[in-house]
């Protein structure tokens, strides 16, 4: 069998079918290298945020040359044997895309935006539901204390005894005093304070991911988790302390249950959807819902976090209970006057 002509070439001489390839590549590259590097110089430019060094007509095609890469990256592809060029093409082509179609912010202009308006009109577009959640949380609460209070024994089955301490039935008013002193010495304030911190999160994941079961364990969780809060008004207003409780709770805890509020209200949009879709499928019901709810979680976050600062510093370094309690209502009338306020004339309410 006779070897292939590819074979029976002496080893010094180039194959003229590879330098016959080699030839096209460099005529393919020379042909183009201009637009190339005209590309890559406004690509560069823009990454490096001087638009003023790019000239009108350089921006105006842009989209054009990054076609043109686009389509010489897809001829490169099959036709070129140059590894370097075709490199050279597909990192240039990645980069001119993400100028051209990609994203115009990084996270300071999506946070300043989503902060200046997104939000605020994400939670105004489930108001229904923030109301039907806020009914749901007034009424949890006056159920635990309807139920301690007549029998103190719902107290141990509605507060887990690791957030107990001291806070119990007919403990001394003392020792409840200064377990909302704010010292080092006040017993258990900082698991007690951990305790709430984290239950709150736990409950607003939960009240949002428990929507999409027709928001019906959403609501339960809601007052159940109410119930609690009711239960521990019981203990401090039979001391007499209700307001020293009601000023040490509100540092954090308006923001903390607002975000439960709204938590609750997204779960309860993402339900509502789907039991009453109206001409939409259930499935695309539940989608829209579901992205608008999640906007709302978004927020969410951050106000947990501003909730765990508060808890974390400013309570502990502010002992008065008018000093509490202002700093409580003055970030009680910020979120309302955000959720209300921000956002408005601009933009679109979510739909």
């Amino acid at each position: 069998m006779a070897l292939p002509a590819l074979l029976r070439r002496p080893p010094t001489e180039p194959p003229a079918d590879i330098e016959a390839a080699s030839l096209r590549s460099d005529r393919f590259r020379l042909e183009r290298e201009v637009d190339w590097r005209r590309l890559e110089a406004i690509v560069t430019a823009l990454e490096k945020n001087r638009l003023r060094r790019i000239s009108d007509e350089d921006l105006l095609d842009l989209p054009v040359l990054y076609r043109k890469a686009a389509s010489s990256l897809a001829v490169a592809r099959s036709t070129v044997l140059d590894a370097a060029t075709l490199a050279y093409l597909e990192g240039l082509v990645r980069r001119a895309w993400f100028q051209v179609y990609g994203p115009r912010m990084g996270f300071g202009g999506w946070l300043r935006r989503f902060l200046g308006g997104e939000w605020s009109r994400a939670v105004r577009a489930i108001g229904p539901e923030i109301g039907l959640a806020l009914a749901l949380m007034l009424a949890g609460t006056l159920v635990g204390w309807l139920l301690v209070s007549q029998d103190s024994e719902w107290f141990f089955a509605l507060v887990p005894e690791e957030m107990a301490g001291v806070r119990q039935p007919g403990a001394d008013a003392a020792a409840l005093r200064a377990s909302l002193s704010g010292t080092e010495e006040a017993s258990g304030l900082g698991m007690f304070a951990a305790y709430l911190f984290s239950n709150n999160t736990g409950v607003c994941i939960m009240a949002f991911a428990l929507g999409f079961a027709f928001g019906i364990p959403t609501m339960l969780l809601v007052v159940h988790n109410m119930t609690l809060l009711g239960a521990l008004l019981v203990v401090f207003s039979e001391a007499g302390l209700t307001l020293e409780f009601a000023a040490w709770l509100s540092v954090h805890g308006t923001t903390e249950l607002t975000a439960i509020l709204l938590s609750g209200a997204a779960g309860l949009h993402i339900g509502r959807a789907m039991v009453f879709p109206g001409e939409r499928s259930v499935r695309a019901a539940a989608a829209a819902a579901g992205r608008r709810a999640a906007q709302v979680m978004a927020g969410v976050v951050l106000m947990l976090v501003t909730a765990g600062l508060l808890e974390g510093y400013v309570r502990q370094l502010v002992t008065g209970a008018g000093l509490r309690a202002a700093i409580g209502a003055a970030m009680l009338a910020f979120w309302v006057g955000y959720f209300l306020l921000a956002g408005r004339g601009t933009g679109r309410v979510p739909r």
